[in-house]
């Protein structure tokens, strides 16, 4: 099932978000529905407070990636109560964009290299360090679990760049290829 995706100025998106259990309700079917998602909007990665969910869930699908990035064929992971313990001293910038945040695209810094915890979807545990592109899409994404968007990472100068941007993407005005859920104001 396509859910809507939440957008910038929905208060889910600046929670920190809780760690699951196991036992969490149809865990299995939230996942299969957040991949159906990312797909139907064209993106690559969905976290939970993107479908107004408040729990640390990430899904990542890189396979729309493959023609230039063959590593990624098959590249489809879901992330389970993920954290960020290590990061490299190096650092890239490149453009990202969000589909909390349709329309804005700004260039991000961010470290290179990461070490991150995790349990996948058997709650099997994982602690790995993690380069290149997907690291980059996991600190995007690991981003929102903590309640960030990639604009938080921009300087003031460029986030006020964007001040009129956000302004109509939290009255609502914006349009979509997909499903969202906008603030009523």
């Amino acid at each position: 099932m396509i859910l809507p995706i939440y957008l910038y100025g929905q208060t889910v998106l600046r929670k920190v978000t809780e760690d699951i259990t196991p036992e969490y309700p149809e865990l299995k079917k939230l996942i299969e529905d957040m991949f159906e998602t990312v797909e139907h909007a064209e993106g690559i990665g969905l976290a939970a407070p993107q479908i107004g969910l408040p729990i640390r869930l990430v899904i990542i699908d890189l396979t729309p990636l493959a023609d230039d990035m063959p590593e990624y064929a098959d590249f489809r992971k879901a992330y389970i109560n993920a954290h960020i313990i290590e990061t490299s001293e190096e650092t890239d910038a490149m453009e990202e964009g969000c589909l909390s945040l349709p329309g804005i695209h700004e260039k991000v810094t961010r470290p290179t290299r990461i070490r991150v915890q995790y349990v996948d979807e058997n709650f099997v545990e994982h602690d790995e360090w993690v380069d290149g592109y997907l690291a980059r899409v996991m600190q995007h994404e690991f981003d929102h679990l903590e309640g960030k968007v990639f604009v938080d990472r921009l300087s003031p100068l460029r986030r006020q760049m964007n001040k009129n941007r956000l302004t109509n993407l939290m009255k609502g005005k914006v349009q979509c290829t997909y499903k969202t859920k906008r603030n009523v104001r």
